[in-house]
């Protein structure tokens, strides 16, 4: 039998005799299990946000290549933005919508979206898709073929750069219609379809909020396509009225993709 003079010397046999056993259990086994850390009071980093996915184009045979409007025999109108101007109004657009129950379809810049890459994710992360408005939003229809094709393969390829896709649609840009030589370009570009409209809004002229809304509902039927913008306030405030109209027209906004969808 061992014999301690103290109380204390006993505690540090034991704990000696513990850390044997453990050595000797660890050792048996071929490895030895890390020492815990210490806990402390930081936050763990969070898991990096995956990239915002965008569908690709997607073909819908038995429409033209340049479509305007939908079917009208639903109640779905499309409502569709030119993706440019100050993030806050683009955003406070979007946030309307959403409130509304609204999916919309958002045709950017390419030059917008290397200023405010974010966007990308904002739209998409909101339920809406995002298309192809062109690289500088220049004349489009008036340019020689290789300025013209490279307006719009710049834009894809950045719209494929923050969002994995050349985004759902191309959309001319200075244009209500693209000429035969823009759509063709737009096919080898990788868009089955160009995407023009049937209601203009006029929203760019700055009429005021009521003169948009007069605009749109004055025109607007069943399988419509509307063209807004996101640069404007009097949109922004058009908006809330708007999609209250649509619903009580049992209208609704849907993206461009659902619209043509059967």
């Amino acid at each position: 039998m061992l014999c301690y003079p103290d109380r204390r010397s006993a505690l540090r046999a034991g704990a000696a005799v513990a850390a044997g056993a453990l050595t000797a259990a660890c050792g048996a086994s071929g490895r030895t299990d890390p020492a815990p850390t210490a806990p402390t009071s930081a936050a763990a980093p969070s898991p990096a946000k995956a990239p915002a996915v965008a569908p690709a184009p997607h073909r819908f045979p038995g429409q033209p290549v340049e479509i305007g409007h939908g079917p009208r025999d639903r109640p779905r109108v499309a409502l569709t933005f030119h993706g440019n101007g100050d993030p806050a109004t683009a955003r406070a657009i979007l946030a309307e919508a959403e409130k509304g129950g609204a999916r919309v379809t958002v045709l950017a810049i390419g030059s917008w979206l290397d200023a405010h890459p974010e966007m990308a994710r904002r739209i998409l992360d909101g339920g809406h898709e995002l298309g192809n408005h062109t690289q500088r939003h220049l004349a489009v229809n008036a340019m020689p073929e290789a300025e013209a094709y490279a307006e719009i393969t710049q834009c894809a390829q950045r719209l494929k750069r923050l969002t994995g896709s050349i985004g759902s649609w191309f959309r001319p840009s200075q244009t209500r219609y693209a000429t035969p030589l823009v759509r063709t370009l737009a096919q080898r570009a990788g868009y089955p379809h160009v995407l023009s409209y049937d209601v203009d809004s006029l929203d760019f002229t700055s009429p005021g909020a009521a003169a948009v809304i007069r605009t749109v509902t004055g025109t607007i039927r069943s399988g419509s396509v509307v063209s807004l913008h996101f640069g404007y306030a009097d949109t922004v405030a058009a908006m809330p009225p708007l999609l209250e109209e649509l619903a009580r027209r049992k209208l609704r906004a849907v993206t461009t993709t659902e619209l043509l969808t059967p």
